[in-house]
């Protein structure tokens, strides 16, 4: 069984049964208001990429669970290893790794460890709320520029300019570039659809102000999502070329185990006269399968849709002089030492 939720300020309105589970626990109503905060304590940080289609070799993620509430996240599916619901849980029970510094501390000075891409996070935002007060993406920072590792931020929340001295430092060795991920122009659907993010004009700024810096900045317009914010990618991409990005990449939604009946009653939720079509097209670019299986590109989707939806990104991509990825960053700085650096 699932039930259903309706919590002001929460993304999921559906919550599946984790498929691990013999028995499932769904909390009251007061309960599930709640956010809890879970210290964790892995053996190791850095995880291997499982596919090259990802463009990065490791992903850091110092949280588990996302506060922002994003419908869409394709992170929900994993809640279910650390024992949790991909629905409400998702959002309300969130996992912190304290030691997270000192292990990524240990990786680079493991004789076997060679540079390699990191991104934070390649899974969970390592800027959600809850950063604010445990600082441990800024402890994290602190140990890429003290060992001189490049690394690779991927975020949707405005609280990366908090630490704008580090990236600045960072940047001095061409060690940093940061992506932020942008759904939609539409404020009334972000609201709806990645209830606490930070709003479209906060990410337009901070872009603008680390484009000032000189940090090497942009966006990622995750996912695409065909008759719903389609619409907005034309904006999107303006908006963000006058702010100062300097590349434009995007993906397109994809589906995966507990995602449909999550996304699914979502939109019967806030889209009841959108969901057929919504969900009629996303099949039409993802051949036939709303989970991306067994098509060639699980990223950009393939068939008619796909490719169009393709053209109309690059057009505008090539339109404004621009790049599909981040620039090269210095992995020749490494030094797997025990720097000087490091209690900075």
């Amino acid at each position: 069984m699932a039930s259903p939720s309706s919590n002001k300020g929460q993304g999921a309105a559906f919550d599946p049964t984790n498929p691990y589970h013999a028995r499932t626990y769904h909390p009251d109503e007061a309960a599930a208001q709640r956010v809890e905060y879970l210290p964790v304590y892995p053996k190791t940080i850095l995880n291997k990429a499982c596919s090259p289609a990802l463009g990065f070799d490791y992903s850091l993620n110092p949280y588990q669970g996302c506060e922002h509430g994003c419908i869409y996240c394709y992170a929900r599916p994993s809640h279910n290893y650390w024992d949790e619901g991909a629905g409400p849980a998702f959002e309300r029970r969130i996992f912190y790794k304290p030691q997270a510094p000192e292990l990524l501390a240990a990786a680079f000075r493991a004789p076997s460890f060679r540079p390699g891409k990191i991104v934070m996070s390649g899974n969970t935002d390592c800027y959600q709320p809850i950063e604010r007060k445990l600082r441990i993406t800024r402890a994290l920072l602190e140990v890429f520029l003290a060992f001189r590792h490049p690394v690779s931020i991927l975020s949707k929340n405005a609280l990366v300019l908090r630490d704008l001295d580090i990236l600045s430092r960072l940047n001095e060795h061409r060690l940093v570039s940061v992506t932020f991920s942008v759904t939609t122009a539409d404020e009334k659907l972000r609201r709806v659809m990645e209830p606490r993010t930070a709003s479209y004009q906060k990410k337009l700024k901070a872009i603008q102000q680390l484009a000032g810096e000189k940090i090497p900045v942009g966006i990622l317009i995750g996912p695409i999502i065909p008759g719903l914010n389609d619409h907005t990618v034309g904006t999107v991409i303006q908006d963000a070329v006058d702010a100062g990005t300097q590349w434009i990449g995007y993906t397109l939604l994809r589906l995966t185990g507990p995602l449909f009946p999550i996304f699914s009653t979502w939109l019967d939720q806030h889209f009841p006269d959108r969901k057929q079509k919504v969900l009629r097209l996303l099949e039409w670019a993802r051949e036939g399968r709303l989970d991306g299986r067994g098509t060639q590109d699980y990223i950009h989707g393939k068939g008619e849709l796909a490719a169009h939806i393709h053209r109309i990104v690059n057009t505008w991509v090539r339109k404004a002089g621009l790049y599909t990825s981040p620039p090269p960053l210095n992995y020749a700085a490494f030094n797997r030492g025990r720097p000087s650096l490091f209690s900075t």
